[in-house]
């Protein structure tokens, strides 16, 4: 794991999505794991102006997202779906029919989830996912205890996770945020070739503590990132103000960087 300390988040945005683009450049079909909320989306920001600078193309990328919420339709304004369209993909050239996001309102959850892992392994796999991290160290849905060798499957989210998110809904009630989910298990993450992570923010600074720091544990499910071999966490200063050996972090990253 190779921590990335920035001195804003508009930095490490930029060099995450550096990471992105000379992906797709080296390999124009590779197969992308996105993430929603509001920490990616500076990243996309930036991977719209390369692809308008002509810098790299999504062209033949295909895309498959983290997550969805159960029993919001697609077109609902905080389903994922709704929100890779409106923040990502109508911004660059990827063709619609390329990007892959879990079906909320799937009458049967286990056989979509199925369905959508098998999907993944007939594209050869994901060469690179992006992820964030939640202030209780889960990534995607996946809420502290979850096993992690979990697959795809439909979660059922924490009080802490249904308060974060009630913010992003129209009221900002708690009864307007859906309770379940439809998320990567953390064993299909861990399968993706190359990860990138992003956390911002002195409230994520004991979760990036946890994922870097602590034990392999399912209690911070990021923590098993621990094991992954070539897996990047870009931070700002903020997030990664409680990590004992920053400096030797970023010593070490700068030097990989630079060797690129």
């Amino acid at each position: 794991m190779e921590i990335v300390i920035c001195k804003t988040r508009e930095e490490a945005s930029r060099k995450a999505a550096d990471m992105i683009t000379a992906l797709v450049r080296k390999n124009p079909k590779a197969v992308l794991g996105l993430a929603t909320g509001s920490t990616p989306v500076l990243m996309y920001n930036e991977l719209a102006k390369d692809v308008k600078a002509k810098k790299v193309s999504f062209r033949q990328v295909r895309s498959w997202n983290l997550d969805e919420y159960y029993g919001l339709a697609p077109t609902h304004d905080q389903s994922y779906r709704y929100f890779m369209n409106e923040n990502l993909f109508r911004k660059i050239d990827i063709k619609l029919s390329n990007t892959h996001v879990l079906n909320g309102l799937a009458k049967d959850p286990a056989k979509e989830c199925k369905a959508y892992e098998a999907a993944i392994r007939r594209a050869g796999g994901i060469d690179l996912q992006v992820l964030g991290i939640g202030s209780d160290g889960h990534i995607a849905f996946n809420e502290p205890g979850t096993s992690l060798n979990s697959r795809t499957s439909i979660v059922y989210l924490t009080p802490s996770t249904i308060k974060d998110n009630a913010r992003l809904f129209f009221h900002g009630r708690l009864d307007e945020v859906p309770t379940a989910a439809l998320s990567m298990g953390v064993g299909t993450i861990c399968e993706a070739r190359k990860v990138v992570l992003l956390a911002f923010g002195a409230n994520k600074a004991d979760a990036v503590k946890g994922m870097v720091e602590g034990g392999i544990s399912q209690f911070c499910t990021a923590s098993a990132l621990q094991a992954h071999n070539d897996a990047w966490v870009f931070c700002d200063e903020a997030a990664a103000s409680k990590l004992k050996l920053r400096k030797y972090y970023a010593w070490r990253s700068a030097t990989k960087l630079g060797s690129r």
